[in-house]
């Protein structure tokens, strides 16, 4: 039988402390970064493994982290979680992602098994659904950190990192009016979900801003998809007064949008401008590039695991819940630009 190799065996190698050699697979600050991959490629060499159980069992910790995101084949969420893998595995953690397909059971039972698992904290974005706030609470009792990001619930002692939706929106709107757009429609997609709420209300207020009519028929419910936005652009193309142009709470739908007025034989922009939302990486590798308002998603997965780790090492000096709010930047393109821009 070959004998495992010990934190003793890579102290011995490299002459120093069996103390130190387990700080430094700790990732502990106080040994130097050149000291800790020193030792971490000792280790490698030498086929150390180490003992998770043990790890867990004497400080208490599992160093599992659970991420719970709708769907991970969305760039914006793909880069959120690269955000949070670049900031806690250094600190030893490993991430468990789950997602929920916008579906409430599925994210009820996504919590309830990471809560099985005894994970150190739960960083997620919730549902489209109204779920009631008994299964995030149930998070809380455990004492088990709870950090929403990008959509959130309204929950006391819980933090969130979120863009500013409405800022967004209302940009984006304004930058239509700009470019001569008069008549502009939105895509809304569930609106009982804050971000899809103040992505409409920050449109409305624009159009009312500039004087321009609030037409309630332009407003159409559109999930984030290809085909959603497609059936959406096409109710818009058969009303008797069609649209001049489309702000869509998603880039999917706005895609599938460009699809459907391509379909009618009319051209972007200058029959109808569209602009999306996410900034997702096809919107600028189309031949027609996609205006989009960008939401940092990396920062805001950095962000989301800083409020996590802040809220480990505040369980003795318990910290007050933190709200940070991103600001969004409008990426211009060709889908959008009527005018050339000064």
């Amino acid at each position: 039988m070959v004998k495992k190799t010990t934190i003793y065996d890579i102290a011995d190698k490299l002459g120093l402390t069996a103390a130190t050699v387990s700080r430094a697979l700790n990732n502990n600050p106080k040994i130097s970064e050149k000291t800790r991959k020193l030792i971490k490629e000792t280790a490698l060499e030498l086929n150390y493994e180490q003992n998770t159980l043990a790890k867990a069992l004497k400080s208490g910790k599992s160093y599992n982290v659970g991420v719970i995101v709708p769907r991970i084949d969305s760039n914006f969420f793909a880069s959120v979680i690269r955000g949070i893998e670049d900031e806690l595995y250094p600190k030893g953690y490993h991430v468990i992602i789950c997602q929920t397909h916008d579906q409430e059971n599925q994210e009820i039972g996504n919590i309830n098994s990471l809560l099985s698992t005894q994970v150190d904290g739960i960083l997620m974005s919730i549902t489209n659904r109204k779920a009631t706030n008994k299964i995030f609470e149930s998070i809380s009792k455990k004492n088990v950190p709870l950090i929403f990001f990008d959509r959130k619930k309204e929950i006391s002692n819980v933090s969130s990192i979120t863009i500013d939706d409405f800022n967004g929106a209302y940009n984006a709107t304004q930058h239509l009016i700009e470019q001569g757009c008069k008549r502009i429609a939105h895509f809304s997609n569930d609106k009982r979900l804050e971000i899809f709420k103040n992505r409409f209300l920050g449109y409305k207020q624009a159009i009312i801003d500039n004087g321009l009519e609030y037409d309630e028929s332009l407003v159409i419910e559109t999930f984030s998809k290809v085909l959603s936005g497609r059936e959406s652009a096409k109710k818009l193309l058969s009303l008797p007064n069609p649209p001049d142009a489309i702000f869509s709470s998603s880039d999917f739908s706005a895609l599938g949008a460009i699809q459907e007025i391509k379909a009618h034989g009319l051209k972007i922009p200058e029959d109808i401008s569209v602009i999306g939302f996410s900034n997702e990486p096809f919107t600028r590798f189309m031949e027609l590039s996609i205006t989009s308002v960008d939401q940092s998603p990396v920062e805001m997965g950095r962000k989301a695991a800083l409020l996590f780790l802040d809220e480990v090492e505040a369980k003795v000096n318990k910290k007050k819940p933190q709200q940070i709010v991103l600001q969004p930047e409008l990426i211009i393109r060709k889908s959008s630009l009527k005018k050339v821009l000064n």
